[in-house]
């Protein structure tokens, strides 16, 4: 009987580890929530609202305003996990270069950079560089990676800020489609993109 007891405890032990790491029982990634519990978005859902400061601009992005304009995407980067994400820049790039295609599906494409940096501002500032977004994209600042947490696609390991993750919303904030990406590559493509919202 104490044997059993014992085994009892340690499994029980080792189920919460695992559970805290945000992995299953068999110790494979929990996909269903972000790493610090907060459910990730489904399709069907609506978009918890955020309003975040534009970088490079002047003021605050809400995100409820902004879906009302129209079809909206919401792709989170990794900003800044301790150096300038290349597999980052070349998706924002992707996205730049198809800008016209975009604008004639989407209100707008909201580029999430998020991180805890001190000099959050000024990493995103760096990413950007020199050249300026064409519409539909908009850079903001996810400051304390609050709303990545919220929307259930934070990454929570050493060096690292949120899982890349691409959602298509509707009009009325409902998430039509989604890409969560578990490594730093598998992005959403712009083709994937412009299909999706073309079913909108």
């Amino acid at each position: 009987m104490r044997t059993l007891r014992s085994l009892i405890l340690i499994s029980s032990l080792v189920f919460g580890a695992l559970a805290s790491c945000g992995l299953d029982s068999w110790g494979l990634p929990a996909w269903g929530q972000g790493a610090g519990g907060a459910p990730e978005l489904e399709v069907g859902q609506r978009a918890i609202d955020f309003e975040l400061p534009i970088v490079k601009g002047e003021g605050y992005l809400s995100l409820s305003e902004t879906y009302k304009g129209g079809p909206t995407v919401v792709v989170f980067l990794r900003g800044y996990p301790g150096y300038q994400c290349p597999i980052c820049s070349r998706q924002v790039s992707s996205l730049v270069n198809r800008a016209k295609a975009l604008q004639q599906a989407a209100h707008r494409i909201v580029l999430v950079y998020p991180g805890s940096d001190e000099k959050l501002e000024q990493r995103a500032e760096d990413f950007i560089g020199s050249r300026r977004l064409p519409p539909p994209l908009v850079l903001v600042r996810d400051d304390d990676l609050r709303v990545a947490q919220q929307w259930g696609v934070r990454w929570n390991k050493p060096r690292e800020t949120t899982y890349p993750s691409t959602f298509v919303l509707d009009r009325y904030g409902r998430v039509a489609w989604k890409k969560v990406s578990r490594s730093h590559g598998e992005r959403s493509s712009v083709e994937e993109i412009l299909k999706e919202l073309r079913k909108l």
